[in-house]
């Protein structure tokens, strides 16, 4: 199961998405506000319960691996830590245990509260998915790869998705991890600095997480460096 990351859909895994195909059986889902998603409306907790409804209509009682790539690792990590779904491992990008500061949580809700506010008022999504894009944590993909695909998203929806699932809304889950009952594998860029010491911390306190930063890449560094990250997820997989 592949959960998506912010302005994304789950049709955008790219050929690190095509190499994991060739040997696994996929189900990639739009996220609430997203695409298919688009008129879900859902919090972090509600999301981690649909992603869980998805994956029984799916394959039944199967096990299965959960990855998760910010936004989407977000509700990876809700549903390994609060839901009853049968995971057999974990693989998170891009991902944090939350913000423990409450005053850091309001303010990221509140800059999230007014971008989505702009966003609806503007109503123009293709110029908000271009200035998104051209943030320093994407420096490395290639924007016209990807821009038509987060088009298919619209405003009412990725404005939903900022005040519903932001990072503001997390409830910290650093304390969950330590009783996390399946492998985990926490990926990040080079370039991500906050985030690679997020993926560290994560593997730290999960009783069986291992971490790995990846030379170069940025915030989506399954999209800046897919071979990369294929060998390291591949790897993974046939070891544990």
């Amino acid at each position: 199961m592949l959960l998506h990351g912010f302005t994304q859909t789950g049709r955008l895994w790219g050929p690190f998405g095509e190499q994991l195909r060739t040997s696994r059986t996929i189900i990639g889902i739009d996220l609430p506000g997203h695409a298919g998603s688009d008129s879900v409306r859902a919090d972090l907790a509600t999301t981690a319960g649909l992603v869980g409804e998805a994956v029984q209509a799916t394959i039944g009682t199967e096990h299965c691996d959960l990855l998760g790539y910010s936004l989407g690792a977000r509700v990876a990590l809700h549903v390994a830590t609060g839901t009853k779904l049968a995971l057999n491992r974990l693989i998170v990008i891009g991902a944090s245990g939350g913000l423990e500061d409450p005053e850091q949580r309001s303010l990221r809700r509140q800059a999230d509260e007014g971008i989505a506010d702009a966003l609806e008022a503007s109503g123009d999504v293709d110029s908000f998915i271009d200035r998104w894009l051209a943030g320093p944590m994407f420096a490395r993909l290639s924007k016209s790869a990807e821009s038509g695909e987060r088009k298919r998203n619209s405003a009412a929806g990725l404005a939903s998705s900022l005040r519903l699932n932001g990072l503001g809304t997390q409830e910290p889950l650093w304390e969950r991890l330590l009783a996390l009952p399946v492998p985990m594998l926490a990926l990040a860029g080079t370039d991500d600095a906050r985030f690679g010491a997020h993926a560290l911390r994560l593997a730290r306190l999960a009783s069986h997480g291992v971490a790995s930063l990846v030379p170069g890449g940025g915030h989506a560094v399954h999209l800046a460096q897919p071979d990369h990250v294929w060998r390291l997820v591949s790897h993974w997989l046939s070891a544990v």
